[in-house]
């Protein structure tokens, strides 16, 4: 069972102290960080008070060096195709069925979306993304995996709000390293409208970064959350939320909620082998 050890979930990455520590830790990393620092001073400078705005850049300057790499981890084919693999295999486990309409909120260039569109019925996956760059990247991957006749929807969006969307429309919405990415307004406004376009019985899954101690964030980049404060802010919401333990047995660092209508909380989900698998 791949469990994060508790030291990890209370550390504050923000604190000098945990900085020096990392640094002498891992010295060849140190020249990236200053790097990347300078770059998102520079860039948090040119888009103040947006964090969307500001993020979209960030996504532009990471994406024109690698769409791989842009979208998380390391710059390695192998791993996209692992991150991805991981995140189908999940839903499919928990019973998406070809049939159901999908939200990928994020999608960014369908390192996962690729396999979720095979998956399912032609026109039945909706990416939407903040980077138009990391879109055009999306758009090839449609063509080297063949699947124009897939039919998938590929958006940018401006914010969180999915107004231009149908209401109780999708059976599955799924944002996987979106909200470890962003303060706690954003996924406020996703919370506050993503119980409109779900479907009676759907549910919303998101990974975060999870943190046991202070909350903290990273460069503006990385951001941690205790679970009990994003469980009470679908309850405010009117949804319900709960921790999803079988995906912390696999091999990612982050955790994941899934949100449903507050009304179909109480009966355990049908289509979910959580508790079987």
């Amino acid at each position: 069972m791949h469990k994060a050890p508790r030291s990890r979930l209370v550390t504050d990455r923000a604190r000098l102290g945990h900085k020096m520590r990392y640094a002498l830790s891992h010295p060849r990393r140190v020249l990236p960080y200053l790097r990347r620092a300078g770059r998102d001073c520079w860039l948090r400078l040119r888009h103040r008070g947006s964090h969307i705005a500001y993020y979209r850049a960030v996504m532009a300057s990471d994406t024109a060096r690698s769409p791989e790499a842009a979208v998380g981890g390391r710059p390695s084919h192998a791993r996209w195709l692992a991150i991805g693999e991981m995140q189908y295999d999940y839903l499919v486990r928990h019973g998406l069925k070809p049939q159901d309409r999908m939200l990928e909120i994020g999608c960014g260039n369908l390192r996962a979306g690729w396999r979720f569109i095979g998956h399912l019925e032609p026109g039945h996956y909706y990416g939407i993304d903040i980077s138009p760059d990391i879109l055009v990247e999306a758009k090839k991957t449609v063509v080297r995996y063949g699947l124009q006749d897939k039919l998938p929807y590929l958006t940018p969006v401006d914010n969180l709000t999915l107004d231009f969307l149908p209401g109780s429309f999708f059976t599955v919405v799924h944002a996987h390293s979106v909200f470890s990415h962003s303060p706690l307004e954003v996924i406020d406004e996703c919370l506050a409208h993503v119980g409109r376009v779900l479907a009676p019985g759907g549910w919303f899954d998101f990974t975060y970064d999870r943190t046991e101690g202070s909350e903290h964030q990273v460069l503006g980049e990385d951001f941690y959350y205790r679970t009990e404060t994003l469980i009470q802010l679908a309850e405010k919401h009117g949804l319900a939320a709960r921790h999803m333990e079988d995906w912390e047995q696999l091999p990612h660092g982050q955790s994941k909620l899934r949100i449903t209508h507050r009304a179909a909380a109480a009966p355990p989900d049908a289509r979910t082998t959580e508790e079987t698998s």
